[in-house]
């Protein structure tokens, strides 16, 4: 069975480290009172604190506010904030509909039902799919036998580089050094430093194009493969071995040469928290899998999947 449109509707909750407010909502137990900082009201208010009253008496406390506050969808939220005031009389006249609406029975009748039904799916959903994904824990152990087994990937190389421009004015001058001579000098400057005759830094120094590199000894910077490169940079410079010269390696203005000054693995502790949350992300993605399995699903009417949209409702 494919997974591509439930785990679209997932996308949202494993993209948060929290809960969702909206798809977690918040349950209040009337009977406890406890005292929180209610940010969003900038003041230290007991749950039970009556902000407002409406119709004959019926009381608005703190504590609903805050938990409808965090249910609201982020654009609702932020506009609650900025008018309080205005929010404490929609919340009142929200309930005030909601309960005329449910005596008028209008939840069920079409289309309200079915959109209830909808949204307490979708909602429940949600919470079982963050309850899942915050359960998952991951030993510190496997986390650490997972980077021994894929040291590879976290290899980071230092390197120093030289450039060759071609192109209008890459010569200086306003002359122009086509794409083959610069190709040539990038290629005796790479026979030079491979021959071991001529030191890197020197070449850098008296022949690259790229003043920021040669202002540091031809120090072009240290990479991860996780890092933002183009790919034949990329594929060039993790090629490399301590000490080994890449081949010259062509981008749109110019040419580069590179030298592994090191190769060293990341150190755990900076990959940890990326190394745990692959290993978080591949158990849940494996959870869903097997839910998606036990449906055991059959389709009995094939008629529903190969017709075409459109269909005639009842």
């Amino acid at each position: 069975m494919k997974l591509s449109l439930l785990f679209l509707a997932v996308a949202a909750v494993w993209a948060q480290s929290e809960p969702s407010p909206a798809s977690q909502p918040q349950v209040q137990t009337p009977a406890v009172k406890r005292v929180v900082k209610h940010i969003d009201f900038g003041q230290l208010l007991a749950d039970q604190t009556v902000v407002a009253t409406y119709e004959d008496g019926r009381k608005i406390t703190a504590g609903e506010l805050q938990s409808f506050l965090e249910a609201m969808p982020p654009n609702m939220a932020q506009a609650a904030r900025r008018d309080r005031k205005a929010f404490v009389e929609q919340f009142a006249l929200m309930h005030r509909l909601s309960e005329m609406a449910e005596k008028a029975k209008l939840d069920e009748q079409s289309p309200t039902r079915e959109a209830l039904a909808f949204n307490r799916m979708y909602l429940l959903m949600n919470a079982q799919l963050h309850e899942v994904l915050t359960n998952i824990t991951v030993p510190d152990a496997d986390a650490q036998s997972f980077y021994d087994t894929n040291k590879d990937r976290f290899k980071q190389v230092k390197v120093k580089a030289i450039y060759i421009r071609f192109g209008t004015g890459s010569s200086g001058a306003g002359a122009e050094r086509t794409e083959a001579e610069a190709q040539a000098k990038i290629e005796s400057l790479r026979r030079a430093a491979a021959a071991g005759g001529a030191n890197f830094v020197k070449l850098a120094k008296d022949n690259s194009e790229d003043p920021t590199s040669v202002a540091k000894d031809g120090d072009f910077g240290t990479f991860r493969s996780s890092d933002n490169l183009p790919d034949a940079i990329r594929k060039a410079i993790f090629a490399l071995k301590a000490g080994d010269v890449s081949e010259p390696v062509k981008q749109p203005n110019g040419f580069y040469l590179f030298l592994a000054e090191q190769v060293t693995p990341q150190p755990f502790a900076d990959v940890k928290e990326e190394i745990g949350k692959e290993i978080k992300e591949a158990q849940f993605k494996h959870w869903m899998e097997e839910a998606s399995r036990s449906l055991n699903l059959k389709i009995v009417d094939e008629s529903f999947i190969t017709q075409s949209g459109g269909a005639a409702s009842k």
